[in-house]
C-alpha cells in the first residue's frame, strides 16, 4: 500500500498522496518547507516571541487590554492563557458557547479564569438556530460540519477585538503540532457563502445570534486587527504543555484533541470514521512525529486503539447527541449510510476565487502607485 515512511498517513487518507523517492509523503515536505519560515532555534525563536510582547504591550497603552484571546478550555488556549499571564498581558478571554460543551471543558475554564483573573466575554449562540444551522449540514451531507464553529469563532473574535479597540488577537494555532489535513478532509473556514447556501436549501430558522461573516467583502485598507499565531513564535512542546497546565491551572485532560466539546469528539469519534471513513488522529499523529514530539511506531500502536476506548462514552454520546439534534436512530442512521457530497455542491466563495483574485490583486496594485 501507498504509505509514508515518516509519518502514518496513507493513499487512504489522501488519494492524491505523493511520495519522494525517498518514500516521505508531500504533507511531511510541506511541513518542514512551512516550519523553516519560523522555527529559528529556541533562543531565537523566543527572543522573537519576546519582541511581539513587548511590540503589543507598546500598542495596547492607554487602552484596557492589550490582547484577545479565544478560551476554549483545550491544551492549545490554555497554554495561550498561561503565557500571556506569564508576560504581563493584559488580556480579554472571549469564548464562544454553542450548546455543546462538556461539563470538564466548563470546570478547566473556570480554573483558567481564576487563576489567571482575566475579564471573560461569552457570545451564546441560540441553541434552536445553532441546532438548525448543523442540522442543515447533516441532511446537506457535506464532511466539515465543524465549519460552523470554526467560522463562528473567527468571526467572534474579529468583533470583539474591533468593539473593544484591540489590535492583536493570539490564537493557539501551532505549525509545529497541527496544520497536517489532507485537503478534502476540510473545507474554508470563511466560507459564509457556504453556509448561507445550505442552511437556505435545508434550514428553517432565521440567523440571529450566529456570529456569520459577509459572503463578498473585498478590502483595500490593511487589516487593523492582526491575527498571531503565537505559538509559532515560541519552542512548544505539545505533551510538555500539557504536564505545565496540569500543575498551573489543575486542568484536567479531555481524551483527545478538542475534545472539550461534546459534538467534536462525537464527530472525530464516531461520524468521521464511520461515514466519511477518516480519522483526524491520523494527521494529528503525523504531526507530531514531524514535530519530533511522537515516534512513528508509536503513532502505530496508538492508532491500534478504538477512536472510542470508553464504550459506555460511545453509547452516552450516542444517545445524548441524537436526541440534542432532535434525530431518531433510524434517521441517523441513514445519514451514516448516504453517501458524501462536496460542499462546492451547493455554492461555495471557493467557486469564485479565481475570478475575484486577479480583480482583487489589480486593484492594489494601483492603489500604491497612487500612493
Amino acid at each position: 500500500m501507498k504509505a509514508c515512511k515518516r509519518c502514518i498517513i496513507d493513499i487512504n487518507d489522501d488519494p492524491n498522496l505523493i511520495l519522494n523517492t525517498s518514500g516521505i509523503c508531500n504533507h511531511c515536505i510541506t511541513y518542514d518547507e512551512n516550519i523553516l519560515k519560523y522555527y529559528k532555534g529556541d533562543d531565537e525563536e523566543l527572543k522573537d516571541f519576546k519582541n511581539l510582547i513587548n511590540l503589543i504591550k507598546k500598542e495596547g497603552k492607554g487602552k484596557k487590554y492589550d490582547a484577545l484571546i479565544g478560551l476554549s478550555g483545550g491544551v492549545d488556549s490554555t497554554f495561550v492563557a498561561s503565557l500571556c499571564m506569564k508576560y504581563k498581558l493584559r488580556v480579554l478571554a472571549v469564548h464562544l458557547d454553542n450548546g455543546w460543551n462538556s461539563e470538564l471543558s466548563v470546570v478547566n475554564i473556570k480554573n483558567i479564569l481564576k487563576r489567571t483573573q482575566y475579564d471573560l466575554y461569552t457570545h451564546v449562540i441560540k441553541w434552536a438556530e445553532f441546532r438548525d444551522l448543523q442540522r442543515s449540514f447533516f441532511k446537506a451531507n457535506v464532511i466539515d460540519i465543524e465549519l460552523l464553529t470554526d467560522h463562528a469563532i473567527g468571526t467572534i473574535l474579529k468583533r470583539v477585538a474591533k468593539k473593544n479597540k484591540i489590535k492583536y488577537i493570539l490564537n493557539g494555532s501551532s505549525i509545529t503540532t497541527e496544520g497536517r489535513l489532507p485537503n478534502h478532509w476540510i473545507h474554508n473556514k470563511s466560507d459564509s457563502l457556504n453556509i448561507r447556501k445550505i442552511h437556505k436549501t435545508f434550514g428553517s430558522e432565521k440567523i440571529k445570534t450566529f456570529p456569520i461573516r459577509k459572503s463578498f467583502s473585498i478590502s483595500l485598507k490593511k487589516e487593523p486587527i492582526k491575527t498571531v499565531s503565537i505559538l509559532d513564535l515560541y519552542p512548544y512542546n505539545k505533551p510538555k504543555a500539557k504536564e505545565m497546565i496540569i500543575d498551573e491551572f489543575e486542568w484536567r485532560d479531555y481524551g483527545g484533541k478538542h475534545y472539550e466539546s461534546i459534538f467534536t469528539r462525537f464527530y472525530q469519534a464516531y461520524i468521521l470514521p464511520k461515514k466519511f471513513n477518516v480519522d483526524k488522529r491520523k494527521s494529528h499523529y503525523s504531526t507530531l512525529i514531524c514535530a519530533g514530539q511522537l515516534s512513528r511506531n508509536d503513532a502505530i500502536e496508538l492508532m491500534k486503539e478504538e477512536t472510542y476506548p470508553d464504550k459506555n462514552l460511545e453509547t452516552s454520546d450516542y444517545n445524548f447527541v441524537l436526541k440534542k439534534m432532535g434525530f431518531t436512530e433510524e434517521e441517523f442512521d441513514t445519514y451514516i449510510k448516504s453517501p458524501r457530497i462536496e460542499h462546492s455542491y451547493y455554492g461555495s466563495i471557493e467557486n469564485y476565487y479565481d475570478i475575484i483574485r486577479p480583480f482583487y490583486r489589480g486593484f492594489k496594485r494601483i492603489l500604491k502607485k497612487i500612493k
